[in-house]
C-alpha cells in the first residue's frame, strides 16, 4: 500500500473515457472551466476598481442621510 501526501491527492485527475471527450457537454464545460479561470486570474482594471469606489462614497451619504431624517 502506497501512501500519499495530501498535496498528490489533491493533483490526481479523474479517468477520462474516450465517451467524455466525444461528449459535447464535456466539451463545453471544459471550455467554460479554463475561461474561467483565465477570467479569475485576471487583475481588476483601476478604472472598474475607481468606479467601485465612487459607488461605495455615494451609498455612505445615501445612508448617513437617511439616518439623519
Amino acid at each position: 500500500m502506497t501512501t500519499q501526501k495530501p498535496e498528490e491527492k489533491e493533483q490526481r485527475r479523474p479517468e477520462v473515457k474516450a465517451a467524455d471527450i466525444l461528449d459535447p457537454n464535456n466539451q463545453i464545460g471544459v471550455k467554460l472551466r479554463s475561461l474561467y479561470a483565465a477570467a479569475q486570474d485576471e487583475a481588476i482594471p483601476d478604472r472598474f476598481l475607481d468606479l467601485l469606489e465612487k459607488l461605495d462614497q455615494v451609498e455612505q451619504r445615501m445612508a448617513s442621510a437617511k439616518m439623519a431624517e
